[in-house]
């Protein structure tokens, strides 16, 4: 594939309503050609044998194929849909570029991280799109930073401690949950210690700390910090339910016992007061990949190891899973989602697979493009 074949949850990280994006893609020329078409696109990341790549990925029923694409340098990872059309991606922790990439022109921007730091993944935007924020970790101490960056140029103006380390994922909250008021960054710092020198290489375990934390985003002073009881739960990816007004969280545990770590919860939920962790869930090989909110309320975890989707209620109790190999990434917009795999995407509520003749290795995460 060339560099731009052709010519990035979850609904908390998409802030513009599809009449205001459709507006400006269409003043970009874009909207004619995509949203018209009764199709779903997914900004997505993946790897193939030789590069990694971002892209356009094109669902059209019963078949998915790449639109559009762009090499990067290393793993991206999450990707954020943004005004006008571009796509702002993270490098996968411990990463060094971000990237503004304009599908329809092409045009990119990028901007590497100071040599001290390390972005951890994850980006998300203010509700008016002028300001970026950013997970990090401070190479010198191994702790979590959150950066507030300028949308434009995409240069740091301030930096807070998130009270802990391996802050990974980040959410506005969207609404007022409990007393933590609408406007709040929710971020879930992973707990897990590393160095510098061994990069994502986890090191005494028995020292994790994860929590779920809520930071004002004009200071970053501390709303309200949670933990789990057990503490080889590592926090790690967030969704918003607007149905329950909950947030979903994706685990991932960390359990020097096998056994322990096979049955552990992938799923908790958070409700402004309390996180609790899933009731009822059967043993999935304790790794949430990546998780986004239904449509109908409740959530759904991708369980790669256990080639699973994992459906649960806002009350963290586990409701069924779903076959599916290798699923990672998820994605919902508009009554419907997908997820990705080794076979191809699964599309509910249809609950078909669109397949393809291309073999891509999915990332942990994609982003549906607002349909007209």
């Amino acid at each position: 594939m060339s560099p731009l074949d052709g010519g990035t949850s979850h609904a908390t990280r998409l802030w513009l309503s599809r009449r205001q994006w459709l507006v400006a893609a269409a003043a970009m020329g874009l909207a004619p050609a995509w949203a018209a078409r009764n199709s779903t696109r997914l900004i997505s990341a993946w790897q193939t044998p030789s590069e990694h790549r971002i892209g356009v990925i094109a669902v059209d029923g019963a078949r998915w194929s790449v639109q559009r694409s762009l090499a990067v340098p290393t793993r991206a990872h999450g990707l954020l849909l943004e005004a006008g059309g571009s796509v702002l991606a993270t490098a996968r922790r411990p990463g060094d570029w971000l990237l503004r990439w304009h599908p329809a022109s092409g045009q990119t921007q990028w901007h590497w991280i100071e040599d001290d730091r390390r972005f951890n993944g994850h980006a998300v935007a203010s509700p008016d799109g002028r300001t970026l924020w950013t997970t990090e970790t401070d190479l010198d101490n191994a702790q979590g930073r959150l950066a507030k960056r300028d949308a434009k140029t995409l240069e740091k103006s301030a930096e807070w401690a998130t009270q802990g380390m391996d802050p990974h994922e980040l959410i506005v909250l969207p609404q007022r949950v409990g007393e933590i008021p609408a406007g709040s960054l929710l971020v879930a710092n992973g707990g897990i210690p590393t160095l510098p020198e061994t990069g994502r290489s986890k090191r005494q375990l028995d020292r994790m700390d994860a929590s779920l934390v809520a930071l004002d985003p004009r200071d970053g002073a501390v709303l309200g910090q949670w933990r789990l009881d057990d503490p080889y739960l590592s926090i790690r990816h967030l969704a918003w339910d607007p149905v329950s007004r909950t947030v979903g969280i994706a685990l991932q545990a960390e359990h020097p016992d096998a056994e322990a770590k096979r049955r552990a919860p992938v799923f908790a939920a958070w409700n402004g007061q309390r996180l609790q962790a899933a009731r009822g869930q059967p043993a999935v090989q304790g790794y949430g990949g990546d998780i986004c909110a239904l449509p109908e309320g409740g959530f759904v975890v991708s369980c790669p190891r256990a080639d699973a989707l994992a459906l649960f209620g806002a009350d963290a109790r586990w409701s069924q899973n779903l076959a599916h190999r290798e699923a990672y990434a998820l994605a919902a917009d508009q009554g419907h989602w997908w997820a990705s795999g080794a076979e191809g995407v699964w599309c509910a509520p249809e609950g078909h697979e669109a397949r393809s003749a291309e073999r891509l290795q999915i990332d942990n995460h994609w982003t549906a493009w607002p349909q007209a």
